[in-house]
C-alpha cells in the first residue's frame, strides 16, 4: 500500500486507563473496506459489547462509499470481531467486572490487506486523573517547543 491507514480513538486514551490491549479482525462488508481503505471512519464514540459469546464493536462509523451502486451500507451497524475462544473468555470475564470496560483504540490495514481493530480491556479515569492528563501533556509540549529553540 502506498500509504498506510490509522484511525484512532484519541478519546479512549483521555478517558481511559488502558490496561490489555487485543488485536481482532472485524466483519466488513465490501463497501465498508473501500471507506476504510480511503480513511472514512469515525470512533470517538464507539464502544464494545458481547452479544451472547460474540463481541461486536458498536457505533463505529464508516462512512458510505462514494463509487457503491445501489447497495449501500448501513452506516452504524454492529460488526462482530474476531478473536480466539481463549481471548473472548478472558475479556467476557473481565468486561463484567465493575469498573473494566471494553473500547476500540485504532483501526488500521495490516500486511495483507485486512483491516483490523485494535481493541483494550481500560478503566474509567476518574475526573483528577483527566486533570492530571492535560497537565502532562501540557507540559509535553511546552518542554517540545523550548527544545526546538
Amino acid at each position: 500500500m502506498s500509504r498506510e491507514i490509522q484511525i484512532k480513538n484519541k478519546r479512549a486514551f483521555f478517558d481511559y486507563h488502558i490496561l490489555d490491549k487485543y488485536v481482532a479482525g472485524i466483519a466488513l462488508l465490501g463497501t465498508e473496506i473501500k471507506s476504510i481503505r480511503e480513511g472514512k471512519a469515525n470512533m470517538t464514540d464507539s464502544f464494545c459489547m458481547f452479544i451472547g459469546n460474540s463481541l461486536y464493536v458498536r457505533n463505529l462509523h464508516i462512512s458510505e462509499y462514494g463509487f457503491s451502486s445501489f447497495y449501500k451500507h448501513d452506516i452504524k451497524r454492529d460488526r462482530a470481531l474476531l478473536l480466539t475462544k481463549k481471548e473472548l473468555k478472558k475479556l467476557k470475564s473481565k468486561g463484567e467486572e465493575k469498573g473494566f470496560t471494553i473500547v476500540p483504540l485504532r483501526i488500521f490495514i495490516n500486511e495483507r490487506g485486512y483491516a483490523k481493530l485494535e481493541i483494550a480491556l481500560a478503566q474509567g479515569k476518574k475526573e483528577f486523573d483527566k486533570r492530571e492528563t492535560i497537565k502532562e501533556r501540557d507540559t509535553k509540549r511546552e518542554l517540545n517547543r523550548v527544545m526546538k529553540f
